[in-house]
């Protein structure tokens, strides 16, 4: 804690665009190491073999598709803690934590038991081929083995980033990143363990971020936030609105894994090699989500805040400014990529027909990049304000609607080439960001109006602690 005279919430109402590059800078520094380390890892992986890789891109939908419904309870969080410092409630903030590590243990070891019993089966349900499956298993029945490690620490990353820490993260998973790094090729080609190998590395760096982060906020009280779970006591409407906040969440990423399932499917139509191709060239898009998501995922806690502390004026502003921000963005990053696509997926494989898919998926998405901003920014808004569900309908529309139904209708109906599949991706975008920002208007309407604004909490415990310094 610190002795400062303002606490870190005053700080952010007193200068909401500072705030937001505040939070949003150490969350970018902590992603830039995980996109290096994603693509290092593929790197790595592509050299094992072509069929290295594409076991890889069969596991990645499954993977998402757990931890999708972690990210998106983890938002929920988030959101519930940011709205209740606003509000100045500390003893409802320390509550939500404390429910937040219970949910979590749950369901690391749901996801566990479920991984290990049924995760075989849903990869042959993923269309991944026979001669590929082997190495597909490989990876993920050690990641599953593992799960409540991943789940405990993007709760621990939630939390804290619903009190406005993004630094503490940003350090720990940083770190563990690193540690990823300098693993992955002692577990792959020293120990000659290949595919598996990569997963061996994940899991060991990812254990001991997880320990790191539960000695810092359960035995030291490094946080604001402070845990006595041996006194827990179990909310019904702090658990509501985790869920209420973060199941849509939750299932708009099941969606998106499912999506990419689907397009594993319709690639793999064309060759194994397309599907490779394409999962290099989503790990290259990480370049440009990465600041689009801590921009989102900052906004998530600022629009909380705001709103638990009734400043309905610095939401429509904060949003608008993080908007133009990450649009301006997009388009800087994706005229790159258009540019220099050819040369930039070479490192990733030595196989040309892969190349020639990377580099066309960029070529042709990159158009889309805007279009993402601008509805990730609108989704985000409005689960700070406690709308989950924009978010679910905005994902189905675009994954399950307009992408892949109208890419299933280009290839199987039409007998289009690959291309259509990408001009299908750009297509949703521009739809779902339509959409959205019609739906942020008005939701910002009836905020003006003040039919949003929920009566301010009787405060069980002062705010007079002030907050960690960032």
């Amino acid at each position: 804690m610190t002795k400062d005279k303002d606490s870190r919430l005053d700080q952010f109402i007193a200068n909401p665009r500072r705030a937001l590059w505040t939070l949003a800078m150490p969350m970018m520094l902590g992603m830039m190491v995980q996109t290096i380390y994603t693509i290092v890892d593929m790197i790595f992986v592509g050299r094992v073999s072509g069929d290295a890789l594409t076991a890889l891109a069969f596991n990645l939908p499954l993977l998402f598709f757990g931890l999708g419904l972690v990210f998106g309870l983890g938002s929920g969080v988030t959101a519930v803690i940011a709205q209740y410092i606003g509000a100045k409630d500390k003893r409802n903030a320390d509550n939500s934590a404390e429910h937040a590590v219970i949910l979590g243990l749950l369901l690391g070891l749901f996801l566990t038991v479920i991984g290990l019993l049924k995760g075989k089966t849903i990869l042959i349900l993923l269309g991944t081929p026979t001669s590929i499956l082997p190495l597909a298993w490989d990876y993920f029945s050690v990641i599953a083995g593992a799960y409540i490690f991943l789940v405990l620490s993007i709760f621990f990353r939630s939390i804290l980033s619903g009190e406005g820490d993004m630094k503490t993260p940003m350090i720990i998973q940083g770190g563990g990143t690193i540690l990823n790094i300098v693993l992955d090729p002692i577990f792959i080609f020293a120990l000659d363990m290949g595919v598996k190998g990569a997963a061996v590395a994940t899991v060991v760096s990812q254990v001991v971020v997880a320990l790191i982060f539960a000695y810092l906020m359960l035995v030291k009280q490094h946080s604001y936030i402070n845990f006595a779970l041996k006194d827990f006591s179990f909310s019904r409407t702090i658990l509501s609105k985790i869920f209420k906040i973060g199941l849509p969440a939750s299932f708009s990423m099941i969606i998106m894994s499912l999506g990419g399932g689907a397009f594993n499917r319709i690639l793999v139509m064309f060759s194994s090699e397309a599907v490779a191709g394409y999962q290099i060239g989503i790990r290259i898009d990480h370049v440009f989500l990465m600041p689009a998501i801590s921009v989102s995922s900052s906004l998530v806690t600022l629009v909380g805040m705001f709103y638990g502390a009734q400043r309905t004026d610095l939401i429509r502003s904060i949003t608008g400014h993080a908007i133009k921000s990450c649009v301006l963005i997009a388009v800087v990053i994706g005229a790159t990529f258009f540019i220099f696509a050819p040369k930039m997926v070479t490192v990733f494989s030595d196989e040309v027909a892969i190349r020639a898919v990377s580099s066309q998926y960029l070529r042709y998405f990159v158009f889309g990049y805007p279009f993402v901003a601008i509805s990730m920014i609108s989704g985000r808004a409005l689960q700070g304000l406690g709308k989950g569900i924009p978010m679910l309908v905005l994902t189905i529309m675009r994954v399950l609607l307009v992408s892949v139904s109208l890419a299933s209708y280009f290839v199987f109906v039409m007998g289009k080439t690959i291309e259509w599949v990408w001009i299908a991706q750009v297509i949703s975008v521009m739809v779902s960001s339509s959409v959205a920002t019609v739906w942020l208007l008005a939701i910002f309407r009836k905020l003006g109006r003040g039919e949003l604004i929920e009566p301010k909490p009787a405060v069980s415990m002062s705010l007079a602690g002030k907050v960690q310094s960032a």
